[in-house]
């Protein structure tokens, strides 16, 4: 920097000395004060050097405190720095004490105080941002704590605490290494579980209780049945014998945890459950920067809902016009798969899918993984529909991707299995592959992989834009002819009628299929907030 000013003033000096020499032409004006001008631009170049090093220096003093707190951030949760790639974090469960979470909201608070004093417009363009993105991500984590109070009123923070499917569906180590990890995490499990009797408030909200007992149960069983079953192919007797004491604990405890929620928390739940609007609008500005009024927002989103309703309404006609647009809403919910065979057509038609993307030079696809498409882990039934899950950006070795399906339960009553699969009926089905992989949520967490995005940018993401682009890329792909009168989409494939055939097309030309599974997905309360690393519709 030092010699690049240096070369600056000698350039322009010498610049200056050769002007002056030329100047003898009678149409000329001599030089006037050249001393002045030379100082002016020594005075300038100064005045620039000053500048960029001030600049320099307030990136790399932001760069530390963003370094520090990441560090900070990944060392209190842990199982989300191993499912972003970070294996040193391997065998590590966040800690639910009382005085850990105090020692978290003091964190919080003091990486709040410090990132305040930095002033976006002294840093560079990118560092700008990447503060911004940090300053949201601090605000979201204290509102959680501080507003929504989650340790003290939402139970399923801990029924879910102890999600190690990651250590079975990815390859990122010796089986050996991911059980002792295992072990490590299940020996823990009982003690955030005893927490989480200390830390939950008397009174909860019954929403929460009801889905909390649903996901230890879920917990429970994933921990007896699937990961069990994955990690049977141990060599090491004596490691055998730990994991299955450690399993057993930590299974019996979940299952303990629903137990004791049923029988302690449910009888006395209450519907206190909602934000209300002052909060609800300050969570909008703080963690999304929307500083629309709720009302405001919900104006618009029942305006859209208007106008959607009566769009389906001109279809319907079209479609069967001797019908009520109900009974067409029902007919094209009666055309599903049967459950045997949900994970099979919904995987044959992805494939198709991505070909279609490729094919139209829609969208980069950055890798060849395919994404496998699986029944939803147990556990996360209760609060999912379909999800993706991708490895995390910092992941080097494992590349295994999954898209969740849940699937009916086999305890369900036949009507109730029957409602289930409406949601994934021929038409709607392709619009969730659409939002869930090509080109939604897998393809986008693939080129958040492959790009150089800083580490702020890669851990910490914007719920709002990372679920636009999901639906924006619904629009899209009708927009671009899939499901298109001149183009064969996949679903097409497998319509059993002429009536269908016309309903797939109307129907994904004006992209009615969101309406559809909004609809049915809200039967079982089964919308989730969405994780960093699982994209859930």
């Amino acid at each position: 920097m030092r010699d690049s000013i240096c070369n600056l003033i000698n350039t322009r000096l010498q610049l200056g000395v050769q002007q002056q020499r030329a100047s003898t032409s009678p149409f000329n004006f001599p030089a006037v004060n050249t001393p002045l001008k030379r100082l002016a631009i020594i005075l300038l170049a100064v005045s620039l050097a000053s500048a960029a090093f001030a600049a320099q220096t307030q990136d790399a003093e932001y760069e530390g405190v963003a370094e520090e707190y990441v560090k900070t951030y990944l060392a209190a949760h842990p199982l989300q720095g191993t499912a972003l790639g970070f294996h040193e974090y391997d065998g590590k469960i966040n800690d639910y004490s009382r005085l850990a979470l105090d020692a978290e909201l003091s964190r919080l608070r003091r990486f709040e105080d410090r990132l305040a004093k930095f002033d976006p417009a002294k840093l560079s363009p990118r560092q700008s941002i990447d503060l911004r993105i940090l300053q949201v991500a601090v605000k979201r984590e204290l509102f959680e704590m501080q507003d929504m109070s989650v340790f003290e009123r939402n139970p399923m923070v801990y029924a879910r605490a102890g999600d190690v499917n990651v250590y079975i569906k990815r390859n990122f180590a010796p089986l050996e290494d991911r059980v002792r990890s295992l072990v490590a995490i299940e020996s823990q499990i009982p003690n955030i579980l005893i927490a989480a009797r200390t830390n939950l408030d008397e009174k909860l909200p019954k929403p929460f209780v009801e889905l909390a007992i649903q996901i230890a149960r879920g917990s429970a069983d994933f921990l007896k049945k699937d990961l069990v079953a994955a990690v049977s192919g141990i060599k090491d007797e004596q490691l055998r014998v730990a994991f299955q004491a450690a399993n057993r604990k930590a299974a019996n405890a979940l299952s303990d945890y629903a137990t004791w929620l049923e029988r302690e928390k449910l009888p006395k739940a209450t519907l206190d459950f909602a934000l209300g609007e002052e909060k609800f609008g300050r969570f909008l500005a703080q963690t999304e920067l929307v500083n629309l009024p709720p009302q405001k927002l919900l104006d618009i989103g029942m305006a859209q809902l208007k106008a959607e309703q009566e769009a389906f309404a001109e279809a319907a006609k079209k479609i069967d016009p001797n019908k009520p647009a109900i009974e067409v809403f029902k007919q094209i919910q009666s055309e599903h798969p049967a459950s045997d065979k949900l994970i099979p057509d919904i995987s044959k038609d992805l494939d198709k899918l991505r070909k279609y993307v490729v094919s139209r030079r829609l969208v980069a696809i950055p890798s060849e993984t395919r994404a496998k498409v699986k029944e939803t882990p147990q556990y996360l039934r209760a609060t999912s529909f379909a999800s993706m899950d991708t490895p995390g950006p910092f992941e080097k070795r494992a590349t295994e991707a999954y898209y969740y399906v849940t699937p009916t339960e086999e305890d369900w009553p036949e009507q109730e299995k029957q409602e289930w699969l409406t949601a994934f009926n021929y038409y709607t089905s392709d619009i969730v592959s659409i939002h869930e992989v090509y080109p939604g949520h897998y393809v986008q967490d693939l080129h958040l992989t492959a790009s150089p995005a800083s580490k702020v940018e890669k851990i910490f993401g914007s719920y709002a834009f990372i679920e636009g682009w999901a639906h924006y890329c619904e629009k899209m792909m009708i927009d671009e002819g899939f499901g298109g009168p001149s183009n064969s989409s996949p679903s097409e494939d497998v319509c059993p009628s002429k009536f269908t055939r016309k309903t797939c097309r109307l129907m994904k030309r004006r992209n009615f299929s969101k309406t559809i599974v909004t609809t049915n997905r809200n039967r079982r309360a089964r919308k989730p907030c969405a994780p960093r690393l699982t994209r859930v519709i």
